[in-house]
C-alpha cells in the first residue's frame, strides 16, 4: 500500500541525485586488482581497491562542486570515504550471509519509482545514466545494495525498537506542559568510536573531534568541516539534520540545543557510539491543530516499469476511468486492475489524514468533492485514479496523540540505535585499513 509517510522513503530521497552516484564500488574477493591498481582495505574476504576509492572519491567531488560546498582536504575527505565503503561492504556481506537479497521484480519497481521521481520516463532515465558515464547494469547493483542495506536496518534495527506505554505518557505529559511545537534545522558531525576502544583511541578522536568543533566555532564552513570529519552517513549532505521538532531529535541533541541560538554549535558531546558536534541552524515556532480533516479515498494504481511505460500505464487507466463514469463500479476495477496492496479492499485507503500521502496524490485527492473521479495523475509510486468518498473534521483522538507520540520516540531512538548496531556490526568483521598504514 503507498500510504507510507514520506520521510519513510529513504530510496526515492537518496537516488533522486542519481548523476552523483559513484559507479559500481563492489568487487569481488577473487578479483584481481589492475596492474596499476593496489588493495587499500580488506572487509573480511572482499577487499577495496585504489580503483574503488578513487571511483568513489569522483562522485563525491562532483556532490560537493555540485552544492557548493568547499572542498575539505584530499587527505581527509579520502579517510572519509573510505570509511564509509568499509561500512558498507560490512553491511551488504551481511544483509547476505542472512538471506537479504530483494529479487528482480522488487528491483524493477523501485527503479521506476526513482525515474519518476526526478520526472523522467524509463528510457529517459536509463539515457541519462549512461550519458554520465554509469551503465544501467552498475546502477541496477548499487539500488540492488541499498535496498539490502535498507532492508537491513529495519530487520535488525527498526523492528527491535521498543516504546513502552510510560514512555508515551511522559511524552504526552510533557507535551501538554510545554504547549507550542518548535521546529529546529540541524546539522551534525558524528566522530564514532569502537565498541572496545581503548584509552588511547579514544583520546585521539577526543582530540580530532576537540579540532574539528574549534574550527566550526571559528565560523568555518560546517558542511566542509562534516564532508572532512564526520563519520554519519549524511556527512556529504553538510551532516544536515532537516527541520524536526524537538521531540523527534536525539535526547543527547535536544539536550544540547537548548541553550544555543541560531548559528551556535555545541560543546563537543560524547555518547556510547563516539563524540559529536551539533550546530543551530535555525528555529522555527507553531503550535498543532485542534482538529484534521480526514478524508476516506480509494484509487487505482497501475506501475510504471521497465515494460510498462508511462504512457501506457496512463492509456490504460484512461481507458478505466471512462468505464467508471459509465456506471462500472470503481471497487470491481480496482480489484480487476490496481498493482497497490488495498486492490483486495477495492481500492480502499481507509480515513487518510494530512501527509499520510505522498504530495503529488494528497493535492489530487484535495482537489475533489465526495464521489468525483480524478484525471490520471502521477506520483512517485505511478499512475492513479482516486475517488474520494468522504471527508470529515476530527479533533486528534487520544489514540491518534499517543500514535504520533509512539512515532516521535521510535524516531528518537532510532539514529542513536542505528549507529550503535553499526559500531557493533564493523567491530565483529575483520578490517584491515591500509590507507591508515600508509
Amino acid at each position: 500500500m503507498m500510504t507510507m509517510p514520506k520521510p519513510v522513503n529513504r530510496l526515492l530521497v537518496l537516488f533522486c541525485l542519481f548523476g552523483l552516484l559513484a559507479t559500481l564500488s563492489g568487487r569481488v574477493a577473487a578479483a584481481e586488482p589492475l596492474e596499476a591498481d593496489h588493495i587499500v582495505a580488506v572487509v573480511n574476504s572482499e577487499v577495496i581497491t585504489r580503483h574503488d576509492l578513487d571511483s568513489r572519491l569522483e562522485s563525491a567531488l562532483r556532490q560537493l562542486r555540485a552544492q557548493g560546498t568547499p572542498l575539505p582536504p584530499q587527505d581527509q575527505l579520502e579517510r572519509q570515504m573510505l570509511e564509509r565503503l568499509i561500512m558498507e561492504r560490512v553491511q551488504l556481506q551481511y544483509a547476505l550471509e542472512t538471506g537479504i537479497k530483494p529479487d528482480d521484480g522488487q528491483l524493477d519497481q523501485a527503479i521506476g519509482r526513482i525515474a519518476a521521481g526526478s520526472k523522467l520516463s524509463l528510457a529517459e532515465f536509463r539515457q541519462t545514466l549512461e550519458a554520465d558515464g554509469i551503465t544501467f547494469a552498475n546502477f541496477r547493483e548499487e539500488i540492488r545494495n541499498e535496498m539490502s542495506m535498507v532492508r537491513l536496518r529495519e530487520r535488525e534495527v527498526d523492528s527491535k525498537l521498543v516504546v513502552s506505554e510510560g514512555e508515551i505518557d511522559n511524552y504526552l505529559a510533557n507535551q501538554a506542559a510545554t504547549g507550542g511545537n518548535e521546529e529546529y534545522q540541524l546539522a551534525h558531525i558524528l566522530l564514532r568510536a569502537p565498541e572496545s576502544a581503548s584509552p588511547e583511541q579514544l583520546q585521539k578522536l577526543r582530540q580530532r573531534g576537540e579540532e574539528a568543533l574549534k574550527r566550526a566555532s571559528a565560523g568555518e564552513n560546517f558542511a566542509e568541516l562534516s564532508a572532512a570529519y564526520s563519520d554519519a552517513p549524511d556527512a556529504l549532505q553538510g551532516g544536515s539534520l532537516g527541520w524536526r521538532p524537538l521531540d523527534r531529535l536525539p535526547t543527547l541533541y535536544a539536550e544540547a540545543i537548548g541553550s544555543l541560538q541560531p548559528g551556535q554549535v555545541s560543546d563537543l558531546l560524547r555518547s556510547s557510539v563516539g563524540f559529536h558536534i551539533v550546530k543551530l541552524l535555525e528555529r522555527r515556532g507553531g503550535n498543532a491543530p485542534a482538529s484534521v480533516q480526514q478524508t476516506n479515498a480509494r484509487h487505482i494504481l497501475v506501475r510504471i516499469n521497465e515494460v510498462v511505460s508511462e504512457a501506457e500505464a496512463r492509456r490504460k487507466l484512461e481507458i478505466v476511468r471512462e468505464r467508471i463514469i459509465n456506471g462500472i463500479d470503481f471497487a470491481e476495477q480496482a480489484r480487476l486492475y490496481s498493482q497497490d496492496g488495498s486492490a483486495a479492499k477495492g481500492g480502499d485507503l481507509g480515513w487518510l489524514n494530512p501527509g499520510d500521502t505522498v504530495p503529488e496524490f494528497e493535492r489530487a485527492m484535495n482537489a475533489l468533492q465526495p464521489n468525483e473521479l480524478s484525471a490520471v495523475i502521477k506520483s512517485p509510486f505511478g499512475m492513479h485514479l482516486i475517488q474520494v468518498q468522504e471527508r470529515r473534521e476530527r479533533d486528534v483522538s487520544a489514540e491518534r496523540q499517543r500514535s504520533v507520540a509512539r512515532q516521535a520516540l521510535r524516531e528518537r531512538k532510532l539514529d542513536a540505535a542505528y549507529e550503535d548496531w553499526l559500531r557493533q556490526l564493523r567491530d565483529r568483521s575483520y578490517v584491515e585499513n591500509r590507507l591508515v598504514e600508509q
